[in-house]
Order: C-alpha cells, then structure tokens, then sequence
C-alpha cells in the first residue's frame, strides 16, 4: 500500500448460532435440507403468526458478551429492518437496533510478534433472510426460504483495524471464539460465519475517516484479506487520479480478484427501524449472568498460558494446540494415556497428525487415529520400541488400518533392535568393507561418520537404536 495512506477497516461478523430451531419458531436450522422444506410460517411472516424468542439464542448471545469482557444489557429491544428483497419475505428482518443484548467489548489480536486490542462496539440478536440462487434458472432467480429466521449474533468491530492482516487476525480470533464457546460451528462454507468489511482510506496522520465502502458476504480468510487489499488499493488510485469515494456497498469476485458495486449504501434512516410490536423487551438478570459465567469454558487465551506452563511448550506449539478445543483436548487426552513427555506428544500432533489430517482436509474430530492410539505410537517411540523414523511407517499403519500400534509394531516386524551385540556384528562387517572411509574418519574427516551411521542403519532396516549404533561406532574407530 502506498505509504502516504492509511487504511481504515471494521468488519461485521454473522455468526450463525448452533440452536436446534429457529429464533422466533420452532422450525427446524439442520442444514442441507431440500429447498423450502423448513420454511414455516412464522418465518415466512403470514397473517396473524406471533414470533417468540428463543432462550437458548439470549444464551448463547450473552456467552459471547462475557467472553469478551462486554457489556451485557439488562434491557434490550428487537426491531423492525425494513427493505424489500426477494429473499426477505415479510419485507422486513427481525434485528436490534439502538438497544443490543451486547455492548463494547474488545478482543485481542497477535500480529507480527505485537498485541493489538480491537474494540468490538456490539454484538446484536436478528433474524436471517432467506437465499436468491442463481444458478441452473437460465435468467431467472430461486428463492430457498429455509434460512430465513434462522438466529444470528452480529458483531460489529470498531473501526479499529489499519491492515487487511490485521483483519483476518481477528477474524480468525473471533472465530476460534465462538467454536471454543460451542456457539456457532463455524464452518464457512454452509454460511455460518460470515463477514462484511467496511474500508476507507485517508492520509497519513489525518484524525477524519474518509468514505468508507462495505464488501458483502465474505465466506473465507483469504478472500477477506485478498478484497481488502483490493478494495484499498482501488480507493487509493481513485482519490489520487481525482476521483471520489462514494459510499456503497460493493461485491467481491474472487475469480476476478476484484471489489464491484452492488448499490448505494443505506443509512440506518433508510432502513425505518422500529421497536418489533410483537416482541416484548428482554430483561437479563444478574442471576442469569451469574450462571452463564459460572459455565464458561475455559477461554484460548487461558488454556494457551495454562499450555506453556503446565506442559512447557513454546509458545507455537501452544498456539497450535490450542486452535481449538478438539485440538486441545485430544493433545491432553494423549499426555494422559501415553504417561510420555508432553514435549513428544506436542511434536508429533503438530507435525505428523497435523500434516495428514490437511492433507486429507480433516478436522481432528474426524481423524483416522483417535488419542487412545496415537498415545500407543508416542509410548512405544518414548520407551525406544520403535524409532522415530519407523514411527511415522507406523503412524501411516494407524491412519490406514484399525489396528493398534503394538499389533502393527509386532505384525510388521518393526521392533527396534537394541541388542548391543548384534549392532557390534553389523558394524564390523561395514567397517570392513569401508576401510577407506574408516581410515578418513580417522584422519580427521568427521562427515565419513554419518556416512557409517547410514550404513549401519541401511543394513538394519531402520530399526536399530541410533544411540546405540552412535555409541559403538565412536569406540569402533577411535
């Protein structure tokens, strides 16, 4: 970015809450569902259906506000959005507008090695609309209602972000959030987290924000960051060619790799909010804050420190573990059962598992290898059954079969040989062959001896005990 600029960015997260029903009805939020077949007349607004709230949704909303030390308001109202959409049945959405169940709360952000606090300015209860389809209608447009009423937290940042990096870092934040919290699944693909991002620019060292531009309905991390950046950029060299930024909301086109004007932004007049009159306020008690509070989870900021400390990681293998709370878990479970060092555990988790659950785009709860097993491989490489390098043949026979690490260890042979007197044999007859490289060893050629550790191991399929091998081979040619 052109360094006589600065960028100024907030974002508004969609979290779809993980109820079992919708936030004003009974019906039914199990995604996948044939079009139209959980669109019940409440949603679909017809004459004379009342709306009544879902507790569990207030729940889940003030679990959120506590978790980042935010005002919870004990008296909150929902509200009329009126505009007119296809995909908007009753020609209004149920939201909150001047009295949210959540107020300021802040979450905060690692970026390049700093902290950075991102004030959050609310978090507010609403209704989703339905979906326009678009495709396979040959210039026509489908209209799927069963989204509609189905229960969303807004949460609305300060605009406090100056980076799309800096974006994407609490997004990512507030998503391992709300899946730590079970509040929202997170999964971005099915439409349950999903971002809008307001960008402007102004001159370095100016107080005013310029004019700022909303992109829609950003489904990843990548394409937030890669819109931002778009959209800065596009801001930039229009103010500076002599142009003007006019506020609108804007598309964009991740095949393009560009931000599109979509229609002119609406201010909050456009839209005739009005307190809902079949919705009545909501109180929140002090007893109901009292007992939310008492059953938060243990927060990723906490178990990251509780990490470093308790099983002396460094601080990225920390960060990894905690990245979720299966993560954690299954890490936890495996320090348990294995009765290994946690250093080992960590090591291989993060490495091994990590790589070919990506590979095979897996989340840890759906891994081949559950922790009772994987403890079972981490056992046998800490007790020195098995080296490291036939751990990881190991591991892809626990990834592959249903058998146990000791069966395959005993199945395939691969028992690591510690017997000192058979290691000596194998040694003398390579340092017979070798006499040469022996006697450059002997001349002060330190490299033969990694030549003679790889032969030794050659001949031993892998399973002798290097510490071994390394000890006998130093007296061999002294």
């Amino acid at each position: 970015m052109n360094t006589q600029w600065e960028a100024v960015i907030g974002l508004e997260i969609h979290t779809q809450l993980a109820t079992k029903s919708k936030i004003f009805s009974g019906a039914s939020t199990t995604y996948g569902a044939e079009p139209n077949t959980q669109a019940c007349i409440i949603s679909l607004g017809m004459p004379g259906v009342l709306p009544v709230l879902n507790e569990d949704a207030v729940r889940k909303a003030v679990t959120f506000g506590m978790a980042i030390n935010a005002e919870i308001a004990p008296y909150s109202v929902f509200a009329r959005k009126n505009y007119f959409y296809p995909d908007l049945p009753k020609g209004y959405q149920i939201s909150q507008f001047e009295l949210p169940i959540v107020g300021k709360g802040f979450l905060d952000i690692d970026v390049d090695g700093e902290t950075k606090r991102i004030g959050v300015t609310r978090a507010h209860l609403e209704e989703d609309a339905g979906k326009s389809l678009h495709e396979n209608f040959h210039g026509l447009s489908g209209i799927d209602l069963n989204r509609a009423g189905t229960p969303l937290l807004e949460i609305v940042s300060e605009p406090d972000m100056r980076t799309a990096k800096e974006a994407v870092a609490y997004m990512r934040k507030l998503h391992e959030l709300v899946r730590y919290l079970e509040i929202c699944d997170g999964n971005m693909q099915e439409g349950s987290f999903r971002c809008d991002a307001n960008v402007s620019v102004r001159p370095k060292g100016q107080a005013e924000f310029g004019t700022r531009a909303e992109i829609k309905n950003i489904n990843s991390f990548k394409f937030v960051e890669k819109a931002i950046n778009h959209e800065i950029e596009r801001q930039i060299e229009l103010i500076e060619n002599g142009g003007t930024v006019v506020q609108e909301t804007r598309l964009y086109d991740s095949v393009k790799d560009e931000t599109r004007s979509m229609r002119s932004k609406e201010e909050a007049n456009d839209y005739r909010y009005f307190p809902d009159p079949d919705l009545l306020p909501v109180f929140i008690s002090d007893e109901l804050k009292s007992e939310i509070k008492a059953h938060l989870p243990e927060l990723p900021e906490e178990k990251k420190l509780r990490f470093k400390t308790d099983y002396h990681l460094n601080d990225e293998s920390a960060t990894i573990l905690t990245s979720s709370r299966d993560v954690a878990n299954y890490f936890e479970e495996v320090v348990k059962l294995s009765h290994c060092e946690s250093t080992i555990c960590a090591n291989w988790i993060t490495g091994e598992l990590s790589a070919a659950l990506n590979r095979a785009d897996l989340d840890i709860s759906d891994s081949p290898i559950d922790a009772t097993r994987f403890a079972g491989l981490v056992a046998r490489i800490a007790d020195d059954t098995i080296s490291g390098k036939i751990g990881k043949q190991v591991f892809e026979f626990l990834w592959n079969t249903a058998d146990s690490a000791d069966d395959i260890i005993e199945k395939q042979g691969l028992k690591q040989i510690t017997d000192t007197g058979a290691i000596e044999a194998i040694i003398d007859t390579i340092l017979v062959a070798n006499e040469k490289q022996a006697q450059q060893y002997r001349d002060g050629n330190e490299k033969m001896f990694g030549f003679f550790v790889g032969q030794v191991m050659k001949a031993m399929q892998g399973k002798g005990n290097p510490a071994e091998i390394n000890k006998i081979l130093k007296i061999k040619l002294s």
